[in-house]
């Protein structure tokens, strides 16, 4: 995948990464990581990663290497009434 050379800081994206290939199933896996984009230089991608709207996860802050990256979109902002109890 051609990786763009610039994504504004605060932009809200999915990046996907691959896992590697699962010794049981031998299928591919994938990690997908939502959240705010802190920093991109091309190479390493800043991203705070969004809480789980279930609340099962806290926000955090990861670092994703441009190699790990099979796919990155932007999208929109979650909606003000999810994760809102």
């Amino acid at each position: 995948m051609s990786l763009p050379q610039r994504i504004p800081s605060g932009a809200r994206v999915v990046v996907r990464t691959a896992l590697g290939i699962d010794a049981t199933d031998h299928r591919m896996k994938f990690r997908d990581f939502v959240g705010h984009v802190e920093s991109w230089d091309g190479h390493t991608l800043e991203l705070n990663r969004d809480a789980a709207a279930n609340g099962s996860r806290p926000a955090e802050h990861v670092t994703i290497h441009a190699p790990e990256i099979v796919k990155i979109k932007p999208i929109p902002e979650r909606p003000a009434h999810i994760g809102k109890q």
